[in-house]
């Protein structure tokens, strides 16, 4: 009666405000009944004013000022509203009623203040929803009022208790419903959890091969629950071929022309089968190969196995030749975590070559044993054209290291070698994507590693330098025990997968067989990236200096790529 009563005599002040000709309406309140600092807002329209109150009113009486209201006073040509809290409500006894235990133990009791009861209550159906009971209902009943003081009762309501059953995939999607649940964890016959659907929703967003369109849908029926996922599969497949235009070393005033394939195919037959190949072509003697493929959940298990293979023919020195076993696992949607065994090989080609400096040569015949873990982390915006995000990738690796002695060489340029010894490795890389403006993006990516023995030769080192590293150089132009490089881009866009970039690449390379034995190359240039129907052209100009390359435009590095998606 006292709300309608109160209700009754603000709409007669206000239609006195009316009638006297009122033009300024003003709005009151303190943040507390006990704070003197007021706060006030003035309106020229009840209609707006009428908003901030109803605001203002909410938030005081979810705080338990249940009988507060705005006093009206008219002075001179402004209404006056002015908040009075009344009364504080709080809580006297809460009675858990037919609450189960286990949600007692985990929630804990709800709390006396006004609001306490109420967020308890939404947490208490949250729990219940991530524990197979998504139709719980959960209220307070025989509601007691004293004075200022309330009372009641909790009641609960578990509704029938549901399982997951299989999924199903909509759209036209190639992947396959097992390898989908692996990759949801949403696994028949567990429990019913909305937080597990919100989070394999997300890993399904951030998948190379295919992302949810819209959100999933959910059928119940006999106790289950058949989540249902529209998929769009990536165009990820990528046949990518790149040619370079060099000085010819061999022939002054020539070019050569160098090359690289690229074939990368993935999610065959829809279970996250992967399958890669790159030749490169770095010189006229020199050529690489590498293969790798990759097989997700190996018999349902949450385990992935990869197996690799690459080849490097360096001119007429040597060729090593590497084989790589991988047992991977998603940690989560960001992270991902592998161990691995690799066999390493190199041999000399020519040995011959190198007997008249009675010297043992810079590269030798080597068999390599090594085993490592490696991680990646992962929070880019898309796993095809990032925007915003970054990511981490680490490996490390130790074994046992053996030299071979080749027949070709005498046998005392052998002596005080150590023959088998310890050899460990490390590699790190960290990018980061920033998406300042809609035009105008910026990239950075720092990249290091570091090989550690006794002995080491040149046909171990690491190989740095060209498109995909160090701008501005050949294919694998430096030999490295240590190296870090930053690659610095702006990128200016004029479509989503189109723009010019203006980078800038800074090295420091350690070569115990180079004199001086560090370098500090450095480059820059300009390029576009072309996003059309057909695929994605890219063209890179670079020049670059280091120790045995002047910065020159005899010197320049004029890259272009087609990268065609499928």
């Amino acid at each position: 009666m006292k709300s309608l009563f109160l209700t009754v005599v603000s709409w007669l002040t206000f239609s006195q405000a009316i009638c006297l000709g009122q033009q300024i309406i003003q709005v009151e309140w303190t943040e507390s009944p006990t704070s003197e600092i007021k706060k006030f807002k003035a309106f020229d329209s009840f209609t707006q004013a009428e908003k901030l109150t109803d605001s203002v009113s909410l938030i005081f009486k979810s705080d338990g000022y249940l009988k507060g209201y705005f006093r009206e006073e008219i002075i001179n040509d402004t209404l006056r509203l002015t908040w009075d809290f009344g009364r504080l409500f709080r809580w006297e006894n809460i009675g858990t009623g037919s609450v189960p235990e286990e949600f007692l133990a985990s929630l804990g009791k709800p709390g006396f203040s006004y609001r306490a009861p109420y967020q308890w209550i939404d947490r208490a159906l949250s729990y219940a929803e991530d524990t197979g009971f998504p139709f719980a209902e959960l209220k307070i009943d025989s509601l007691t009022i004293r004075d200022n003081l309330i009372s009641g009762v909790l009641g609960y309501n578990s509704g029938p208790r549901i399982t997951w059953d299989s999924l199903e995939i909509a759209g036209g999607s190639k992947t396959d419903k097992r390898y989908l649940q692996q990759v949801t964890g949403l696994i028949p016959g567990q429990l019913f959890s909305q937080k597990d659907l919100a989070k394999a929703t997300q890993t399904i967003r951030k998948s190379p091969y295919f992302t949810v369109v819209g959100a999933p849908e959910l059928a119940f029926q006999m106790r289950q629950a058949k989540p249902i996922f529209i998929l769009q599969d990536r165009r990820v497949n990528v046949f990518d071929g790149v040619i370079g235009l060099l000085p010819n070393e061999n022939e002054l005033g020539k070019v050569l022309i160098t090359g690289e394939v690229d074939l990368q195919l993935y999610h065959l037959g829809g279970k996250g089968r992967d399958f890669s190949l790159n030749w490169q072509r770095l010189n006229i003697q020199s050529q690489s190969l590498e293969i790798n493929a990759k097989e997700s959940f190996v018999f349902h298990s949450p385990l992935d196995v990869g197996v690799g293979f690459s080849l490097l023919k360096q001119d007429s020195s040597f060729v090593n030749r590497t084989f790589e076993l991988d047992f991977g696992y998603r940690i989560s949607d960001k992270a991902y975590l592998n161990f691995f065994t690799k066999r390493q090989a190199g041999d000399l080609i020519s040995p011959e070559d190198f007997i008249p400096n009675q010297a043992l040569p810079a590269s030798i015949d080597y068999r390599w044993n090594q085993y490592g873990i490696g991680m990646d982390w992962n929070t880019l915006d898309s796993p095809v054209s990032p925007r915003k995000g970054s990511r981490i990738q680490g490996r490390f690796s130790l074994g046992n290291k053996r030299i071979l002695q080749n027949t070709g060489l005498p046998e005392e340029l052998y002596d005080g070698l150590e023959e088998s010894s310890a050899q460990y490795q490390g590699w790190f890389s960290g990018e980061k994507h920033l998406f300042v403006k809609p035009t105008w993006g910026m990239w950075f990516r720092g990249v290091g590693g570091f090989l550690q023995n006794q002995n080491l030769f040149l046909n171990e080192l690491y190989r740095v330098g060209g498109l995909k590293s160090l701008r501005g150089f050949n294919e694998k132009n430096f030999f490295a025990k240590s190296f870090g490089y930053l690659n610095l881009e702006q990128r200016l866009f004029f479509d989503q997968n189109s723009f010019l970039i203006v980078f800038a690449d800074l090295g420091i390379i350690e070569n115990p067989y180079n004199s001086p034995k560090i370098d500090h190359p450095f480059s820059f240039g300009t390029g576009i990236n072309l996003d059309t129907d057909g695929g994605l052209f890219s063209f890179v100009l670079a020049i670059g200096k280091s120790d045995i390359q002047a910065l020159s435009f005899s010197y320049s590095r004029i890259h272009f790529g087609y990268l065609a998606r499928f």
